[in-house]
């Protein structure tokens, strides 16, 4: 049975990480699969173009010149058998032709539409699968590149944010991944059935790599990181974190979605059903071998103290519509909601009374989102009123809807603080309760809740 690896962009910057990805993967005596992302930054740099691709012709040429220099290191440091460094080289050229014309097609038109901007992005990982499984080759391992479009990764079409189909794709994957050999896969994007490249947003990859392992029964998922997995909060603002052995799905799906940035909250749709589990390890310690920070997996394990993790996000604000009975007329909500999924505005909470209904999107969604709901003038609606620079802190564990008392002591804590919680939702999730703070209020807001449940111990 196969494992799956995933390795992420913080992991894969100059020759030096490649050496470390080089000592991840001998670790493994059964036939691995290995899901890579961009070189650190590149995605980002392929994004500050798409913003603007008025750019002119040199600066564009600079720009794949630059791309191309950022390999050069390895190819010229690590690479002794020539006729490998000259087809890995050859290929390389031919890819950052390819982007080349794609991004002088862009800076003609001086905008990216939506086809174009995901086949723009899915070349960082590109570059990287081919390189890495070049550099793999070159130091003894027998590992091949093989790309979405040869394996038959088929998504629902829908760009910038894809969903793979696991019933068109299976039987694809496991024909190119029969036998006993070892691969390095781009993550980040598949196909879509008319042969459109389809990206799975940012930090997609880390679904790319969980899709494969569903599709291939994996017997893990091993996600390698530069932390030591999931801690009971983030240790850039509190004391003393808690590392945490065990989560279910649900968990890390949640401690995902709120701001715990280990893995892509969609990372656990394609695992849960197959019941594979997700192995988190930092490269970092790569010499203690294969004994997991983190270990996800489908039964719940329940923590004495319930709440094992509080995070939070930034950058969010609320839109409310108010009005008499807004909350209960029918088609009010459905006819917002219609409206600013048109221009591209994702909303990640909704919460109704019966005069108002409260919208949380990104606070730099808000002023569009006000100016399309105003130009709407639905009966109804009184006013639309927003508030900004919001923080959600949210606080997870299994079990935080039957024990008893456990959000009493989340508020009360932030109440001694003095802290005015804006919003909050609590049943919305079985093992999450979060609310709205201003942004100012966020770190004392985290640090009050995790010393109720964590301090003494």
């Amino acid at each position: 049975m196969s494992i799956v690896i995933k390795i992420g962009g913080s992991n894969l910057q100059n020759s030096h990480s490649l050496l470390i990805v080089r000592e991840v993967v001998a670790h493994y005596s059964q036939p691995v699969v290995l899901v890579v992302s961009a070189f650190k930054g590149l995605t980002d740099q392929l994004f500050e173009f798409i913003e603007n691709p008025r750019t002119t012709k040199n600066e564009l040429k600079a720009f794949v010149e630059e791309l191309k220099m950022r390999y050069e290191p390895i190819l010229s440091n690590h690479f002794t058998d020539l006729s490998l460094k000259d087809k890995i080289e050859t290929e390389l050229n031919k890819r950052l032709g390819k982007l080349e014309e794609l991004l002088t097609a862009a800076r003609l038109m001086g905008e990216v539409p939506d086809f174009l901007e995901d086949e723009i992005l899915s070349f960082g990982e590109r570059f990287s699968s081919l390189i890495l499984a070049g550099f793999l080759r070159q130091t003894g391992l027998d590992y091949s590149e093989v790309l979405p479009e040869e394996i038959g990764l088929i998504t629902d079409g829908e760009y910038h944010n894809a969903s793979v189909d696991l019933d068109k794709s299976t039987s694809g994957i496991r024909s190119a991944f029969s036998g006993n050999a070892n691969f390095v896969v781009p993550g980040f994007y598949g196909l879509s059935e008319d042969g459109k490249t389809t990206v799975f947003g940012r930090g997609g990859s880390d679904y790319s790599a969980a899709v494969l392992a569903a599709c291939l029964g994996a017997e893990s998922l091993d996600v390698w990181k530069d932390v030591d997995g999931y801690m009971s909060g983030d240790p850039g603002i509190l004391d003393n974190p808690h590392q945490i052995g065990n989560l279910s799905f649900s968990e890390a799906a949640e401690l995902s979605y709120f701001g715990a940035h280990i893995l892509h909250p969609r990372t656990v749709e394609p695992l849960k059903t197959a019941n594979i589990p997700i192995r988190i390890f930092n490269y970092k310690q790569v010499e203690k071998g294969l004994l997991p920070f983190t270990r996800i997996e489908s039964n719940p394990i329940f923590d004495p103290r319930v709440i094992k993790s509080v995070t939070s996000t930034d950058g969010l604000g609320t839109l409310t519509l108010r009005g008499p009975g807004v909350g209960i007329k029918p088609g009010i909500l459905a006819r917002v909601t219609t409206e600013l999924d048109k221009n591209r505005i994702n909303i990640k909470s909704v919460i109704t009374t019966q005069v108002a209904i409260s919208l949380l999107l990104d606070e730099n969604d808000l002023d569009l989102a006000s100016k399309i709901t105003q130009a709407m003038e639905i009966h109804g609606i009184d006013a639309v009123d927003f508030i900004g620079n919001l923080s959600l802190v949210a606080a997870v564990g299994e079990g935080v809807l039957e024990e008893p008392g456990v959000a009493a002591r989340i508020f009360s804590a932030v109440a001694r603080e003095k802290i005015n919680v804006r919003l909050t939702s609590f049943g919305a999730s079985k093992v999450a309760v979060y609310f709205l703070v201003n942004r100012d209020d966020r770190n004392l807001a985290l640090k009050a809740i995790h010393n109720e449940f964590f301090l003494n111990d």
